[in-house]
């Protein structure tokens, strides 16, 4: 053979297997209108060099389109939710150079025929790939069964079904979560100490599979360690005005004098902090719950929440848009279960916490 280059080009391989450059490129690419003797000289030519394609500068020279839906839930600014589509929409300018577009679809997480709807809006969009967050279990496998039948890759952020195959994964583990909260909020507790479990739901359906699922963890933490404490549940309907919201944990506490400490699931822990601030109760009481909503920040900088479970939202749409990136458009092998860390925050290290994020 002769000497070669140390970078091999494809004019290279044409000369070695006696064809042209355009049936190389169509050989590397898998497309039609090459013969059989042809396609087997340029196959073997490239096994003995172990050439391996730039898949980065042929993606770069591609006029290929990729259209992604993300599809969350509906969300205000600076929610949980907002920050996973601020790490799409990212992601969407940094591989902006592959012509990759990122259209966003929003479901009511209360209503199953809302995600089911916005799933047909999706797939009538015919998308090279989707980044979503799955409802319950059986709403969100009809939707993936058909994305599979289609052949459209997915990846799921914040939580996931097991019974699905996802291109990845990007969240927390769940039960896992749940497990260590309950650890660190009994850190706090005196001995039989009573616990309330605050929950946000409309009409007793709750809006996330992590809801549900870090308390699964949070009871098994309680049944293995704190088998004699007593734990209350209290449910608060997204539906309810402020005033009625009040009216009902005035009802709980004045029922149940004895409960100082309380933990919520989803990112609503504000509404609890901001209650124990107009009550004046927070100095006798820990309140536990997760992400970092402005409201949320600002009762952890108050005391009336004393820590915050973070799960870095931002990072899970930026690496959900950019694994189907790597894979669909770079060829490249993607790890398909990505935990998020397990961050836990009190006032005292909030600031270096979101100064490292920041600086990302």
């Amino acid at each position: 053979m002769d000497k070669l280059p140390e970078r091999i080009r494809i004019k290279d391989i044409a000369r070695l297997a006696e064809v042209s450059v355009g049936t190389v490129d169509r050989v590397l690419h898998g497309r039609p209108g090459v013969s059989k003797n042809s396609r087997e000289r340029v196959e073997k030519i490239l096994k003995e060099l172990d050439y391996h394609p730039n898949m980065y500068a042929s993606a770069l020279a591609s006029n290929k389109k990729y259209n992604f839906v993300c599809m969350l839930p509906l969300h205000s600014t600076r929610s949980y939710w907002h920050d996973i589509e601020q790490g799409a929409r990212k992601a969407e300018l940094s591989y902006s150079d592959f012509h990759i577009s990122v259209e966003m679809l929003h479901y009511d997480p209360y209503d199953f025929s809302s995600f089911e709807s916005v799933g047909k809006k999706a797939l009538d969009m015919n998308p090279d790939g989707v980044m979503f967050s799955p409802t319950m279990s059986r709403t969100t496998l009809v939707f993936t069964k058909e994305l599979e039948e289609r052949k459209i890759p997915y990846v799921f952020v914040d939580s996931q079904v097991k019974e699905a195959s996802p291109l990845a994964f990007f969240g927390q583990q769940a039960m896992q979560s749940g497990y260590f909260a309950g650890r660190m909020l009994m850190l706090l507790a005196h001995e039989k100490e009573a616990v309330v479990v605050f929950r946000h739901s409309r009409g007793g359906q709750m809006g996330s599979n992590q809801q549900h699922e870090r308390e699964i963890g949070f009871r098994y933490y309680m049944n293995e360690h704190h088998k004699t404490c007593k734990i209350w549940e209290l449910d608060v309907d997204v539906r309810q005005n402020q005033e009625e919201t009040i009216q009902l944990l005035d009802d709980f506490f004045t029922s149940h004098p004895e409960v100082k400490l309380g933990i919520t699931f989803n990112s609503q822990v504000h509404v609890f902090g901001e209650y124990l601030e107009y009550r004046n109760k927070s100095k006798a009481f820990n309140l536990l719950g997760y992400d970092l909503l402005d409201r949320n920040v600002n009762c952890l900088r108050k005391g009336t929440v004393t820590f915050l479970i973070a799960q870095q939202p931002f990072f899970q749409g930026y690496n959900g848009i950019q694994t189907l990136c790597k894979s669909l458009i770079l060829r490249k092998e993607v790890k398909q279960v990505n935990y998020m860390p397990i961050d836990l925050l009190s006032a005292e290290n909030l600031d270096y916490y979101l100064d490292s994020q920041e600086s990302e």
